[in-house]
């Protein structure tokens, strides 16, 4: 005889119980002369099991390499092309049919980042460009029947907001706000997008000599936090706070449930203007302790299902040419991952532990179940 009450309560456990959806983690590939052929690099990635990749500069030759892997993409179209793509449909089929059409849907590519940290540049004008861009790109898009590709703008965390402390007093810089932030955030409700932001809290630590080391490296202290005062929200580490003054910064601006994806966050492991915090042993410190906090599913207070995606920036050290306007960290700096020779730095564990925690999760549900059967049966 079948109980009712104890599938009732196996599907209610195993809802209460199971962790939620771990974050995407991705990294950023630059290809430039001396770096393994795209060819290895997939392999490398692969062995890391990474399963997604930005490509801020993204050739075309390097794209098809893409094809048929398990490896999402996320393009970026240069700041360089915004103002003609913002004038012209033309412009916008022609990039398109470079980077997109010969490859799409062999490569897995899931978004395009129209412009990448553009008021970082300083010409608010020249970044208005941006929003009549971005449409035009989707609107090519759909006339091209392709529909799952999410458009937006990579917008730098400190380019665009007034305050990151107290995230509950965060709010979106002016004029920024109005003439770029509210129409984005208009059209990504409207799309069904997401916001991208580049993070890096090395960046907020250099600002505000206060913050304490510990608590931008995701390093566990009894003491190590910092209280909203207007929330009573403790937060443990500085990503979460910085993720939480743009999510409450989004909410003043009437978009508060907007998906959030980090393009671009790190740490370097040298700095030519820093050489106390940039180096090896506290790169690995921050992106250890990122993935680690990443994978565990807690999200962020603000909102327990966390950023979607988390892109590390970098694959590799890159030049500074080729990275020229992607980051707003200064020139000289390194934030690699993985030497030319394709060896790590230092371990870091992409894959997803999800697994193994629902394993211990079906246990405990299947060794009450056989409880709860044995005392009806017993009745």
């Amino acid at each position: 005889m079948s109980h009712p009450l104890s599938l009732v309560t196996f599907l209610s456990l195993l809802f209460i119980l199971s962790p939620a959806a771990a974050t995407t983690i991705g990294v950023t590939y630059i290809s430039s002369p001396g770096l393994p052929p795209p060819e290895d690099v997939v392999a490398i990635l692969q062995s890391l099991k990474i399963t997604a990749v930005r490509l801020p500069v993204p050739d075309p030759n390097i794209i098809r390499v893409f094809s048929y892997t398990n490896i999402s993409l996320f393009l970026a179209i240069p700041n360089s092309l915004i103002s003609p793509i913002s004038a012209n449909r033309s412009a916008a089929y022609r990039w398109l049919y470079d980077h997109v059409i010969p490859f799409y849907p062999r490569a897995h590519i899931t978004a395009i980042s129209v412009g990448t940290n553009v008021l970082a540049e300083g010409d608010v004008t020249s970044a208005d460009l941006v929003i009549p861009a971005i449409h035009n790109i989707h609107r090519s898009l759909i006339d091209m029947g392709i529909r799952q590709i999410m458009i937006s703008t990579t917008l730098s965390f400190v380019n665009i907001m007034t305050t990151s402390f107290p995230p509950s007093s965060a709010e979106f810089q002016e004029p920024a706000s109005n003439l770029i932030i509210k129409p984005l955030l208009d059209y990504l409700t409207e799309t069904n997008s997401s916001f991208f932001v580049s993070l890096y809290p090395y960046s907020v630590y250099k600002l505000r000599p206060e913050i304490p080391i510990g608590f931008s490296l995701f390093q566990e202290h009894a003491y190590n936090f910092r209280e909203d005062t207007i929330t009573g929200v403790r937060y443990r580490n500085l990503f979460d706070l910085m993720v939480d003054a743009v999510i409450a910064a989004m909410a003043v601006a009437g978009h508060e449930n907007i998906p959030v994806i980090v393009a671009e966050t790190g740490w370097p492991c040298f700095d030519p203007f820093n050489s106390v915090e940039a180096r090896d042993v506290y790169a690995k410190m921050y992106l250890q302790g990122l993935v680690k906090h990443l994978r565990s599913g807690k999200g962020t207070p603000l909102r327990k299902e966390g950023v979607t995606e988390v892109y590390i920036y970098e694959l590799f050290d890159t030049n500074d040419t080729a990275t020229k306007g992607l980051k707003s960290d200064g020139t000289g700096q390194k934030w690699g991952i993985c030497y030319p020779n394709m060896s790590t730095k230092f371990e870091i564990k992409f894959s997803d532990g999800g697994s193994t925690m629902m394993i211990s999760v079906l246990i405990i549900v299947m060794k009450f179940l056989l409880l709860i059967n044995g005392l009806l049966i017993s009745c």
